[in-house]
């Protein structure tokens, strides 16, 4: 089993940034877990499993369809490694965000088992123009 290297976090946000669903959950243990950068929780809001993942994942989608995760700088550090990006959307009403953001992830059997997603609360940004 290949420990997950640069070029698979890569590949990871690739198929994030193409929004394609069943790529990125190729990519995560049949038991993964994602938590969110916002919820009720210490970890913001928990999806667990696969479906659960799955859903979380594409709601982030349908909330922001234009959402994508650009200058990414990948880093592995043994079974953890971590994303960081500057996050762009503009979610379905028309507000656009852009921060800085990182994702601490949790590798087990050459897989993503935890992806914990952290973004700066920066205010929505003025206008529409990218």
């Amino acid at each position: 089993m290949r420990q997950p290297d640069v070029e698979f976090l890569k590949a990871f946000s690739d198929a994030l940034n193409r929004h394609d669903i069943d790529a990125v959950m190729e990519m995560m243990t049949d038991d993964c877990v994602f938590h969110a950068i916002a919820g009720p929780e210490l970890v913001g809001k928990s999806f667990v499993g696969q479906a659960d993942v799955r859903q979380g994942l594409e709601n982030a989608w349908k909330t922001a369809p234009d959402a994508r995760w650009v200058d990414g700088e990948h880093f592995v550090i043994g079974d953890r490694g971590f994303s960081e990006t500057t996050y762009k959307g503009t979610t379905t009403e028309g507000v656009r965000s852009e921060a800085r953001m990182i994702d601490a992830f949790t590798f087990r059997d050459g897989k993503i088992a935890v992806k914990n997603a952290f973004r700066k609360n920066r205010p929505p940004l003025s206008g529409s123009h990218h």
